[in-house]
């Protein structure tokens, strides 16, 4: 890897003989995101070479989703096509174009020739470029485009907090999409190589966890969902659409458009915190407040909200998101001078002595959260990883929103199940317990380690002040992050760490992925406790008071518009160094 977006591949071999045994030629191909592969030939030998250059191409047009789960569809036939050769599909046309053009092709093959003769120490180059038709209208912004995202740097004590800040957010300027009819608005495509495209959910958690860096990826994010919201009336209106996610062996799919529906207004009211403009606010305010009226309507007059599928359980997680949707949007209907949030709060309230009945399983070990309700009203007990969003209290973080919906005591309970070695795997948080019934440590949330939720875990029980278990997850993160280059992949194999050993990669990762490198940015910018409340020209700093990095400084940050920068010393006391004019120190 040469960066998030390119690799460098090299191969040798020897064309001459009678010379020995060292290679006389070089090939070096250079693949960038954005379709485009370069093939140099370089010749070491001493005499001119005549060398024939094939390119054998192949494609099954196949479903990104189907490949991932290892069902790629039978090779199609190719044509040739301009200087190249092309493919059809009923899903659309894909083409792979050369410079300089071929001076064969061969369809039925799928192949491209060249004859080059490359002087002694010379080299010659074939560009290729693909194009799939028919793939939407997002697009790659570019390096030269203006990044949405601050330059933001780590420094410390501890090396690796540099190395995994620094290749976060190039892995963020990577994965930025634009749509060509609107090309201020960017987002992140989910991952690569699986997800090259949009996925609402991801996306809206990516730009919360990169708001240190600055509100413009957030706007453009909300810009982007705020044109794809349903209409019209019946339960579905207000609804942001989006596909469904597997949800392991205990539970059937989820639907990441109701993740993404209640993720709208949480982003929308902490990244009024972090600076967002009035103006946008504003521009957003009527798409939030469809979005919590979709939340009300399917609520009804039950405390639960239900998956849209029929017969669906009731998911621990969706609740969480739900409570904090319904919190965070009520302060920002409040604090905008719009109607409904007190009806919110109280159906928070009653959400909680809801849950806090019906989704707690007691047990001698002093008990767990159920994953959910199945629709007889039997709990689901396994403990999995979806567990850690109960933690995930958003900005408010004080008074009913601090406790969440468990309550202190069961958070604390719930602290040390995820600081114990059933979840914690030395590397991080694993997707599902490994003494539960299917555990698996590959399978994609059945024991797999999911960077994403191991992030909110830390932030989570870092704020709730349970350090040592926030501490543990967090270096195990950072040691994985090493091993990988610090290019943390979007899961990787639950398997125990021990001495010696090294995290082992999973076949179907997107490395980079949007919600992995904003994990690194919410990783470190948690060991500051940044909170901030741009209107009200404040900012608070809840450090961990352990210092599990020694010192850190983190500059180039963004509050308000402006840089922001802050020291946590040894002693766990933190310093802002730098701060917009007239932003205050709060308490």
């Amino acid at each position: 890897m040469t960066g998030a977006d390119s690799v460098r591949f090299l191969g040798t071999l020897r064309t001459s003989p009678h010379v020995g045994p060292d290679p006389d030629v070089i090939v070096e191909r250079i693949r960038h995101a954005d379709g485009t592969e370069r093939i140099t030939v370089h010749s070491a030998a001493v005499r001119p070479l005549r060398l024939p250059v094939e390119v054998a191409l192949g494609t099954d047009l196949a479903d990104l989703g189907a490949i991932a789960g290892g069902g790629p569809g039978p090779e199609l036939p190719a044509s040739v096509h301009d200087s190249g050769l092309r493919w059809s599909s009923p899903a659309g046309n894909s083409s792979v174009t050369a410079d300089p053009p071929p001076a064969d092709a061969l369809a039925s093959a799928g192949l491209l020739r060249w004859e080059f003769v490359v002087p002694p120490g010379g080299s010659a180059s074939v560009e290729l470029r693909v194009r799939l038709d028919g793939a939407g209208p997002a697009r790659a912004v570019g390096r030269a485009a203006t990044s949405p995202l601050a330059a933001a740097r780590a420094m410390g004590d501890d090396p690796r907090a540099q190395h995994l800040l620094r290749t976060s957010i190039e892995d963020l300027q990577a994965l930025l999409l634009r749509d060509p009819a609107h090309p201020t608005d960017t987002h992140l495509a989910a991952g690569a190589p699986w997800r090259c495209g949009l996925a609402p959910a991801d996306a809206l958690a990516a730009a919360r966890m990169a708001l240190p860096l600055g509100t413009r990826l957030a706007a453009g994010t909300l810009r982007t969902l705020a044109r794809t919201q349903l209409q019209g009336t019946g339960p579905q209106s207000g609804m942001l659409p989006g596909p469904r996610r597997d949800a392991g062996t205990h539970l059937p799919p989820s639907c990441t458009g109701t993740e993404a529906t209640l993720l709208f207004p949480a982003l929308l009211a902490e990244a009024r915190r972090w600076g967002l403009p009035d103006a946008e606010t504003e521009e957003f305010l009527p798409v939030a407040e469809r979005c919590l009226t979709w939340l009300r309507t399917n609520v009804g007059d039950g405390p639960y909200l239900r998956d849209p599928q029929p017969g669906g359980p009731l998911r621990c997680e969706t609740q969480a998101h739900a409570h904090r949707a319904a919190l965070l949007g009520a302060d920002l209907l409040d604090s905008c001078g719009r109607p409904g949030g007190p009806g919110l709060r109280q159906w928070a309230q009653e959400l909680r002595a809801a849950f806090q009945g019906e989704f707690w399983i007691d047990d001698l070990s002093g008990g767990r959260p159920a994953a959910a309700l199945a629709p007889d009203g039997r709990p689901v007990p396994h403990l999995g990883a979806a567990a850690v969003h109960l933690l995930d209290t958003g900005l408010l973080g004080a008074g009913e929103l601090a406790a969440g919906l468990l309550g202190k005591v069961r958070t604390e309970q719930l602290a040390r199940l995820l600081g114990g070695p059933a979840m914690d795997s030395g590397w991080g948080l694993r997707g599902l317990g490994a003494k539960e019934a299917g555990y698996n440590p590959y399978g994609h949330r059945g024991g797999a380690v999911r960077t994403h939720e191991t992030a909110v875990a830390v932030a989570g029980l870092a704020a709730a002040g349970y350090e040592k278990q926030a501490t543990s997850l967090l270096q195990g993160m950072l040691a994985a992050a090493e091993a990988f280059g610090h290019r943390l992949p979007e899961m990787y194999a639950g398997e125990q760490r021990t001495d010696g050993s090294t995290p082992v990669p999973h076949p179907a990762a997107c490395r980079p992925a949007a919600t992995a490198a904003a994990a690194g940015v919410l990783l470190l910018t948690t060991l500051a406790g940044i909170r901030p409340d741009a209107p009200a020209g404040t900012v608070t700093l809840r450090p961990v008071r352990s210092a599990p990095l020694g010192e850190i400084v983190l500059t180039g940050l963004r509050i308000a518009g402006a840089p922001f920068s802050v020291r946590v010393g040894r002693l766990g006391l933190a310093m802002v160094e730098e701060a917009a004019d007239g932003l205050q120190l709060g308490v």
